[in-house]
């Protein structure tokens, strides 16, 4: 018999949250953990934040779901402003991460269908990446801990190496549909694609009439300093899964498209019977309100760069387990010395010195605290950390 009736498939640490206040969790005992994961960049405004709470629970005694087969004022509002934000026309609203990529994944192969073209199906995706556990998202990565015992896998992708253009566009052919690609890999290590790698697949997409498909489920909605990560680059795709930090912790994900590029979704092509659900609409227009007040990005952008400023500071310190700072805004990754294991020096950090951090590929520490902290947070955040880094030994990561 199982110790818990929940299917094992997570390593559950000993860290059992009750409770959220801001920038902390709280656990069954009382514990206090500063949480810089916020639920793998969820928890975009923090726990319990008011105006969030407050427009969930006013729909929730309002109306929580009615089916899509009735008009949608709640989803028409939120796609609304989101298009208005974004360069997209239209939103399909999902669940989650994963249900975006496969709703963009349709998208992409059924522009190619409409246009009379079904053979471009194949979609050429990169190396580390991670879209999600589905069947369409496992098949779109080549990385092994993911797809090993649930093959067959589907077809129509290829895989080129994260960040080098000749090798993707050595790929392209009559089959090709586009690219896939996460503009930031969060799990893949918080590896920030160059600009000549996302300006060039976009050109190349021009050129040939493929469509550029961009993953920002983590390095989207405000994560980075800006609205989408793309910003950064002066591009625009034609499609983009959203999700984790569009909700602030409840379950909505999004797949946004140009009217173009949406072509082929018409009556009957996809759906969802959650999707878009009045009570997941009211949180995604609440952390829009916040996250389009003036100044909130700038704030994010001022946050991101004094954390990354500390963490030079300090990593000096702690040459011997430090190697390098990489990311763009609130999406920070450190990177360990080989001597290291960022897996066991983040369970270090949670169960010694009640700092929250997520692991990622390429021995990496993951930084993604609430985009609302200040200062003092970064403070007791690198405290915490430097206080870890002296108190870890490579021996505790036997």
């Amino acid at each position: 018999m199982p110790i818990t009736p929940l299917m094992p498939v997570y390593p559950r640490c000993g860290v059992r949250p009750v409770r959220g206040e801001g920038c902390y969790l709280i656990g069954e005992q009382g514990e206090r953990y500063l949480d810089f994961a916020s639920g793998i960049a969820v928890n975009a405004l923090g726990h319990g934040h008011p105006h969030l709470v407050k427009a969930i629970a006013e729909q929730a005694a309002t109306l929580m779901h009615v089916s899509n087969l009735y008009g949608s004022p709640q989803g028409e509002r939120l796609a609304q402003r989101i298009v208005d934000n974004s360069f997209a026309d239209t939103v399909f609203f999902t669940n989650s991460g994963t249900e975006a990529i496969e709703c963009a994944i349709k998208t992409a192969r059924r522009y190619h269908y409409a246009n009379g073209n079904p053979e471009r199906h194949t979609l050429i995706t990169f190396n580390n990446a991670f879209h999600g556990r589905t069947m369409g998202a496992i098949s779109a990565t080549n990385q092994a801990k993911m797809r090993d015992g649930f093959e067959p896998l589907l077809p129509g992708f290829a895989y080129a190496p994260f960040n080098d253009l000749e090798a993707a566009l050595s790929l392209v052919n009559e089959n090709t549909a586009g690219f896939m690609v996460e503009t930031i890999q969060g799990e893949g290590g918080i590896s920030a694609a160059t600009p000549g790698f996302i300006q060039g697949l976009r050109r190349v997409c021009d050129e040939h009439g493929l469509l550029l498909v961009l993953d920002e489920v983590q390095c989207g909605y405000g994560r980075t300093g800006k609205m989408w990560a793309y910003e950064h680059y002066g591009i625009t795709p034609d499609v983009l899964s959203s999700a984790k930090g569009i909700g602030g912790g409840f379950p909505l994900g999004a797949c946004l498209a140009t009217e173009e590029a949406a072509k082929g979704m018409v009556f009957g092509t996809h759906g969802s019977t959650y999707g878009g659900n009045p009570l997941a609409m009211a949180a995604g227009e609440a952390i829009l309100d916040v996250m389009l007040e003036p100044g909130f990005l700038d704030h994010v952008t001022a946050m991101g760069d004094r954390l990354a400023q500390a963490l030079e500071q300090m990593m000096p310190n702690h040459d011997h387990l430090f190697d390098s700072v990489r990311g763009k805004g609130l999406m920070a990754g450190l990177k360990l010395k080989d001597t290291a294991v960022a897996r066991d020096f983040v369970a270090h950090l949670r169960d010694h010195h009640g700092l929250l951090t997520v692991a990622a590929g390429e021995n990496v520490v993951r930084i993604l605290p609430p985009l609302v902290i200040e200062e003092q947070h970064i403070a007791e955040f690198v405290q915490k950390l430097s206080d870890g880094a002296r108190s870890y030994t490579p021996a505790q990561a036997a």
